[in-house]
């Protein structure tokens, strides 16, 4: 099936994968070797001539394990180009949607259909014929209406629609309860299975979900789902489904070859996965607990031989289903208009906003639906609507929260200009509406990192409202502060969000930035910065809202003579009513945090990279910090297009060289691969000059290289530039507090909030009903019996080898919420960062005092115990 082209640089790409270090093509992996190098040349020249699958069978390999070899075989970053690693990380993501609804549906079906069902029943309603048959339509079903083949959410309702639709058509007497005596009465007023002659099928279908809707009910009941919006895949999507498919029942049920036969039309034009094979278990889709991304468990473990965590993992539609049933009954209460206090504030305003946002909320919400359907098929419109309403309720809640609490902090009530403020609104509507996308949008590989990524997330959002990143960013930290409720899962996504903006989004041409930074730089007659250095290492805290990042630098001097205190300084509505020309522009707040924030993420990046390859050679990471932050604060025109990790690895390689270390471009790239945060095109395909894109290497030495030559050159001199100080390493801002805390090494003790339930049936805020097996477990506040518990968790503590950490962050952001391992000298696994001289001062000091005490509290008892064995004597 391989074209002659194909296989004669199938063979070059085989040859120079035999040469290179370690030689992968030995002797057992020939075969698949040679597999892997057909599949990447026949993606790169667009000659694919054979399915995903039958290439698996060829060399004997599953998903998992090829995805893995392909992985390894990739030692020179021109042995897999970007448009290969595009194409694997669709097929991952189709996979492990697959995977998910398979292992899904299997376990439905036999929620629902008896074993063995009695003798009356025909051969040919087994459940191994069943479960063919469903398959193969949801199949067929999700490959015809959804363009957006990874959306687990989706497909999965979409596959509730199939089970509502066969089990109607199934006899009683096949079916367990509560779904027998569903159907049973469906057949009693007026069987599904018996429909009139000449009366349109998907009119017919229509109505009867009108009236039938036991089922369904069940059915979502069952899983979480919602009702409601199910309801409207069936009619908006699965119903004209049945009809273009011609699908026609035979003896109540759709006949498999017709089924079969449109699939394998449909497979053999994707030359996909044939997820066919999942009901005979093959052995090509099986998942590898290695290979594949793990379901994500809290707490984390030291190491596997620890015993499992209490707290069950749950499967990914499950959980995917828990977050959507949150987010709706947190918006339960929320109204699709402005609430009375929203209007009060509109009021107060010099100028009314309300028509104006009204208008706004209307008309993005057309682009939206359009947006949507276009993504994801025609059919889906609605469905998108109905995603959009629940972001305008986000929206308008967190609008209301902003505003109480700039009220508060200001003692103002007329914000005429930020609500009249077109950006703002457009900003905090598109992070309303991000939320509920990637509510519904979570991937059925949540450990998987960036790459878990579906079409519709983020940055799409910024593409339909056509909104610039570095807006988007302002409102990030706002928004998460006024709305509690947001989940874990959610509040992490936003972080994520905004270090996407930060590494690159905000750097694209066309971004408001550039001007800001252009702006800031000619104030002060090229002397000002947009985040002066010796500030980095001071503790990262502001006191900046969405209003003053919105409305900077505008200010007014009024105000902040009189404001009692540095928050109140910003006030985004009270304007000077006359601006004298010979005042001097305030500097910008939103540049000078973003810069501050930039750096940040730019440090705590390196530090990781550095001790994974130049541990050994401590000196040297000052001096690669020193010019990354000389290029993104000078030289900031190289990030214009690219990547903030780019400009990284070719300042470590830069210093690396002049100071005659041996640490190749090869191997930075090998060790930046298994950063969480890492992209293949980051180091693949960099821009070299307009509309020209090469390899990380090639970057640097025709454009980084040529620009900072001079710089870099300075640090073999005898007089090195001034080194930069090193960020001040903070907490991040953003408070988790659904993640368990460990408090000492040695000992499984736990502090966490109470659990959610897997389930919402019994109310949203209802505990996990945990088993604590053999472990103590107190929740506090509850009544626990005897002070015995309490009293063997102290002696737990106190007998402790290990010393407590205790931070030495004087920042007013709270923590997050992560487990923390105190066991290891120095090191935080929430942020990965090295404690200060100062603070292994006061840990050795507090080892001391503790020793103190404990010393004592053995004298005092063994003076005691003299005591009392002398009187006894």
């Amino acid at each position: 099936k391989v074209s002659e082209s194909v296989r004669e640089k199938a063979w070059k790409t085989y040859e120079s994968l035999s040469a290179a270090d370690g030689a992968l093509a030995c002797n057992k992996k020939k075969k698949e070797t040679w597999g892997v190098c057909i599949f990447i040349v026949a993606i790169d020249l667009d000659e694919v001539s054979f399915t995903f699958t039958e290439l698996l069978k060829s060399v004997s390999m599953s998903v998992c394990t090829f995805f893995q070899f392909l992985k390894e075989v990739d030692v020179n970053m021109d042995t897999v180009s970007t448009k290969v690693d595009s194409t694997v990380s669709r097929l991952k993501k189709k996979y492990d949607v697959l995977v998910a609804l398979y292992h899904k549906f299997e376990r439905t079906c036999g929620l629902i259909y008896l074993e063995q069902p009695s003798s009356e029943i025909s051969a040919e309603l087994s459940s191994v014929l069943v479960l063919k048959n469903y398959w193969i339509t949801f199949l067929l079903a999700k490959g015809k209406v959804l363009q957006v083949e990874d959306d687990l959410v989706i497909s999965f309702q979409l596959l509730l629609c199939v089970l509502d639709y066969f089990i109607k058509l199934s006899p009683p007497a096949t079916l367990k309860e509560p779904y027998k005596s569903a159907v049973t009465a469906v057949s009693v007023n007026g069987s599904a299975r018996t429909p009139r002659r000449g009366q349109n099928r998907s009119t017919r279908t229509a109505k009867q979900l009108d009236t039938d809707t036991k089922i369904i009910e069940i059915l979502c009941k069952e899983h979480d789902c919602n009702l409601d919006e199910v309801k409207n895949v069936y009619l908006t999507s699965f119903i004209p489904f049945l009809s273009s498919a011609g699908i026609v029942a035979s003896n109540g049920l759709p006949e498999v070859e017709v089924i079969l036969k449109q699939y394998d039309e449909l497979y053999l034009k994707n030359k996909d996965i044939d997820a066919r094979l999942f009901l005979n278990h093959d052995e090509t889709l099986q998942p590898d607990v290695i290979a594949c991304s793990q379901l994500e468990r809290t707490p984390l473990k030291n190491s596997p031989e620890e015993e499992i965590s209490l707290i069950l993992p749950q499967t990914p539609v499950r959980a995917a289903m828990n977050s959507i049933q949150q987010l709706i009954m947190i918006l339960n209460s929320a109204a699709d208009k402005p609430s009375d206090t929203l209007i009060t504030y509109f009021n107060n305003c010099t100028v009314n906003p309300q028509d104006s946002i009204l208008k706004r909320v209307e008309s993005l919400e057309h682009i939206f639906k359009k947006k949507f359907a276009e993504a994801v098929g025609q059919g889906w419109a609605e469905i998108g609507s109905q995603r959009y309403k629940l972001g305008v309720r986000l929206y308008y809640r967190v609008m209301e929260s902003m505003l109480k609490s700039e009220e508060e902090r200001l003692s103002v009530q007329n914000f005429s200009t930020l609500l009249n403020d077109d950006i703002f609104h457009t900003s905090l509507l598109a992070c309303a509406v991000e939320v509920v996308m990637a509510t519904y949008g979570r991937n059925a590989s949540p450990s998987d990192g960036t790459s878990a990524e579906t079409d519709l997330s983020f940055p799409w959002i910024l593409n339909v409202f056509d909104l610039k990143a570095f807006h988007f960013y302002k409102v990030i930290e706002s928004f998460i502060r006024a709305e509690p409720s947001l989940t874990r899962e959610m509040i992490k996504h936003l972080e994520r969000c905004e270090h996407r903006i930060m590494e690159s989004l905000a750097w694209q041409s066309g971004s408001p930035l550039f001007d800001l930074i252009k702006q800031s730089k000619e104030r002060e007659g090229q002397t000002d910065q947009p985040e002066t250095t010796s500030n980095l290492n001071t503790p990262f805290q502001h006191n900046h809202t969405a209003a003053d990042l919105y409305l900077s630098p505008v200010r007014s001097p009024k105000k902040k003579a009189s404001g009692p205190s540095p928050s109140a300084s910003s006030t985004p509505d009270a304007q000077p009513s006359v601006t004298p020309q010979t005042q001097k522009p305030q500097k910008s707040t939103s540049l000078s945090l973003f810069y501050k924030k930039v750096y940040l993420l730019a440090y705590r990046r390196l530090h990781t990279l550095f001790l994974q390859l130049l541990s050994e050679h401590p000196d040297l990471e000052p001096l690669i910090w020193t010019l990354f932050q000389h290029t993104l604060q000078n030289e900031y025109e190289l990030m214009r297009d690219r990547h903030l990790d780019q400009i990284m690895m070719c300042s470590m390689y830069g210093i690396c060289k002049v100071k005659n270390v041996d640490l190749r471009f090869k191997i930075i790239v090998s060790a930046y691969k298994e950063l969480c945060n890492a992209n293949q095109e980051t180091f693949k395909r960099v821009l070299i000059r307009e509309e020209q894109y090469d390899s990380i290497i090639v970057f640097y030495n025709l454009v980084f290289m040529q620009k900072l030559k001079t710089n870099i050159l300075q640090y073999a001199s005898n007089r090195p530039p001034a080194l930069s100080p090193i960020p001040h390493m903070p907490c991040s801002p953003y408070q988790f507090s659904n993640s368990p805390r460990r408090v000492p090494a040695g000992n499984n003790i736990y502090i966490s909030p109470l659990k959610s339930p897997y389930k919402f049936s019994d109310g949203f805020q209802s505990p996990t009903k945990m088993t604590p097996r053999s472990r103590i477990l107190v929740s506090i506040g509850e009544s626990f019996g005897t002070s015995e518990k309490f009293q063997k968790i102290n002696q737990m503590l106190c007998n402790s080898d290990s010393q407590l950490k205790r931070s030495a962050e004087v920042s007013a952001a709270p923590k997050p919420l992560k487990r923390l391992r105190f066991d290891i000298e120095g090191q935080d696994e929430a942020d990965g960062s090295k404690h200060l001289p100062q603070e292994s001062k006061f840990q050795q000091k507090l080892a001391e005092m503790t020793s103190t005490r404990t010393r004592m509290q053995k004298q005092k008892l063994n003076d005691g115990n003299d005591t009392s064995a002398s009187e006894e004597k």
